[in-house]
């Protein structure tokens, strides 16, 4: 039963690799980005080597951040992949025994299970100037391996109420757009933290070691440092962590088994909401419908929530740039958002899936369709755009900036509005379904994706170019004829792009609408 386990998840994925070539390429790029990672933690490992206790301080660090990582970060991204769902597994009678062993080896199939066994393999490995600690290690492998696979399954199976609501799989994912946006500004920081604490590192290992997130990565160590009692002690302390593992992942996949967890049903909700706030027309109508999938929708919400984040970051990274930091943040805030904005549209009918039927079904024409999705987005992004072209140039003293900035935001806003509304109404790609986890990679989607996106980039900043000149000049020359210059150009040529995209992208909806259905309500 085992073997049929691991056949049928080889079988899955050989499966998802033939239905799409570009499939394979994510695939393969994903391995060389895990494999470029490994190598340099396995590099830096081994120069350490020289210095045992240096050695055992980064083993048990990086360690425990791995079984923390395999315990969490499964749990936020649950719709990743769910072949090793237990629910699937409700109507079939099999032995507890074999559906554990074969749920947990099936772990290993896949990115990140082969990246972790050769991660384990590898330190275990950096230990070859202490015979007694290579020993040690290598018996422990199994250990520390299967601690952060069945670590993710227990804390899968504990959460399956919770992520089979969509409500939490909605907050999570939208919670991990944070430190994924920050990240620049919180190694920085931990950094500092650790430059200010001298021996902060050393005590914060010497303290995992004795938990079960560090235990098993400190016997090596120890053994290595001639330390052999507390190398037993935190090696049952490994063992016994691992036993309660598997025995409470047993318990909570025997639950699943017998009470699988059930969606809730959603609520209804009096009124017409945000219809009633805009005008009784197919704009309006459409408009409504957009803006509440911007609030309610993650997919939508995450390109709101990096806003203000991205505000964060440039302002890090100003304070960072010396005196010239407070210019970088003003000449580059606006634009930037201006630019994110605009573009997250651009696989806006994409999203829709099969709810795109009702704007067939109700006859809206396309230039509606397309004027009712770009209003929904206004509602926000002019403001947001206006609020971070002014803001930073008031703040740091220079007025003069305000219009050439300006001109340049509302022009990149505009013109990818604009464009967006052409390319989503005839260039496609899978996106993530309704209700799916907003940061899964659809079967096929990699190449295609990457090809609109990097075609849509590449044609803004052409259509940019002549608000460019003139803002830069405006910048240098610090003139404020070229900066009301910059500003009429950008609303100028970022209306007339947005109405041409605009009629544009109507007029290809009116022409392919069922073929466009068709494409946008199956992944290929």
């Amino acid at each position: 039963m085992v073997a049929h386990l691991l056949r049928l998840k080889f079988l899955l994925l050989r499966n998802s690799l033939r239905r799409s070539p570009w499939q394979l390429v994510g695939i393969v790029l994903g391995a060389l980005y895990a494999l470029g990672i490994l190598a340099v933690l396995i590099a830096a490992l081994f120069v350490v080597g020289d210095d045992p206790a240096t050695a055992r301080t980064a083993v048990i660090l990086a360690g425990a951040a791995a079984v923390a990582g395999w315990a969490l970060i499964p749990v936020v991204f649950s719709g990743l992949d769910l072949t090793l769902d237990p629910a699937r597994f409700t109507t079939y009678a099999v032995p507890t025994p074999q559906l554990l062993t074969g749920l947990a080896a099936g772990g290993l199939i896949g990115i990140p299970g082969a990246a972790m066994l050769l991660a384990v393999l590898a330190q275990a490995a950096s230990w070859y100037r202490f015979p007694g600690a290579l020993a040690a290690a290598l018996v422990l492998s199994a250990v520390a391996l299967f601690t952060c696979l069945i670590a993710a399954r227990v804390t899968v199976a504990a959460a399956v109420s919770l992520t089979g609501s969509r409500r939490f799989r909605d907050f999570t994912g939208l919670l991990l757009v944070i430190p994924l946006v920050l990240l620049g500004p919180i190694i920085s920081a931990v950094g500092n933290g650790i430059s200010a604490g001298g021996n902060l590192l050393p005590r914060l290992a010497d303290v995992l070691a004795w938990t079960p997130l560090g235990a098993v990565w400190a016997v090596p160590g120890d053994i290595a440092l001639g330390n052999y009692g507390a190398a037993g002690a935190k090696a049952l302390i490994a063992l016994v962590f691992l036993a309660v593992l598997v025995l409470a992942w047993k318990a909570l996949l025997l639950r699943a088994l017998v009470s699988p967890p059930q969606s809730a049903a959603g609520r209804k909700s009096a009124g017409l909401g945000l219809f009633s706030r805009f005008p009784a027309t197919p704009t309006g109508a459409v408009a409504a419908r957009a803006l509440i999938y911007w609030l309610r929708d993650p997919r939508y919400s995450a390109s709101l929530l990096i806003v203000p984040l991205l505000a964060v970051v440039l302002v890090f990274s100003g304070n960072n740039a010396g005196p010239d930091g407070g210019l970088l943040v003003c000449l580059a805030l606006g634009p930037l958002i201006g630019f994110l904005v605009g573009f997250s549209l651009h696989a806006d009918v994409s999203y829709d899936n099969t709810a795109f039927a009702l704007h067939l079904a109700t006859g809206i024409s396309g230039r509606a369709d397309r004027a009712g999705r770009v209003l929904a987005c206004a509602v926000f992004a002019v403001p947001a755009v206006v609020l971070a072209s002014v803001l930073p140039a008031v703040l740091i003293g220079r007025p003069a900036l305000l219009l050439p900035v300006l001109g340049v935001s509302l022009a990149a806003l505009l013109m990818g509005l604009g464009l967006s509304s052409a390319v989503s109404a005839r260039y496609t790609y899978n996106v993530p379904l309704p209700g799916e986890n907003a940061f899964k990679t659809p079967p096929g989607s990699t190449g295609r994706a990457m090809l609109v996106q990097s075609a849509f980039s590449l044609l803004l900043f052409v259509l940019l170019l002549p608000v460019l000149v003139p803002g830069a000049l405006a910048v240098v020359l610090e003139s404020t004829l070229w900066g009301a210059v910059t500003l009429l150009a950008g609303l100028v040529l970022g209306a007339a792009v947005l109405i041409l995209g605009i009629r544009l992208g109507g007029r290809w909806l009116d022409a392919r609408g069922p073929e466009l259905l068709q494409q946008v309500s199956v992944n290929k």
